[in-house]
């Protein structure tokens, strides 16, 4: 019998609105990282904004990966559990291994317009099936069992299929 194994994104945005501790933390944190680093590409100081500079500055996008170094340890908080996605009954089911981590905007002298995304994406998944706006998976061990322990979750914004594989 055939398999699909699926991989989910989810993207995760993070600006000054957001309430919680951890979020206020990254926001801060990666803000910080993004003045220190950017300095580089704005040595005398002629742009204001993050677009300004992919704009104008070659390498300029280099400071995703360089600022993303400021995050890392708040990541390892997780312990590799994808925040936010919740199944059925309530619980954080969805593993993760590699993640991306982006600037969507930011000012230099104005951190309510800083703006950036983690895209977490988990590990394998069996897709057993859909459910109206359901997603029926389990963790994907490569054996085949008797038993196969499930998490019903619904599909929810910035929640996406990342890739898919059919296997035999």
């Amino acid at each position: 019998m055939s398999q699909k194994i699926i991989t989910l994104c989810y993207r995760k945005i993070i600006d000054d609105s957001n309430s919680s501790h951890w979020d206020k933390f990254v926001h801060e944190d990666s803000f910080l990282e993004f003045k220190m680093q950017s300095q580089f590409y704005n040595q005398d100081g002629k742009y204001g904004t993050f677009a300004e500079l992919l704009m104008h500055v070659p390498g300029a996008d280099k400071l995703h990966f360089l600022v993303s170094a400021a995050i890392t340890g708040y990541l390892r908080q997780l312990n590799g559990i994808i925040p936010d996605i919740l199944d059925n009954l309530g619980r954080r089911f969805l593993t993760f291994e590699n993640f991306k981590f982006e600037i969507i905007n930011s000012d230099f002298n104005d951190i309510e317009k800083h703006k950036v995304a983690i895209n977490f994406f988990s590990k394998p998944l069996v897709w057993h099936e859909r459910i109206d706006n359901h997603l029926l998976v389990s963790q994907f061990t490569g054996a085949e069992t008797d038993e196969t322990f499930t998490n019903l979750f619904q599909i929810q914004p910035f929640v996406s299929i990342h890739s898919i594989k059919t296997i035999s």
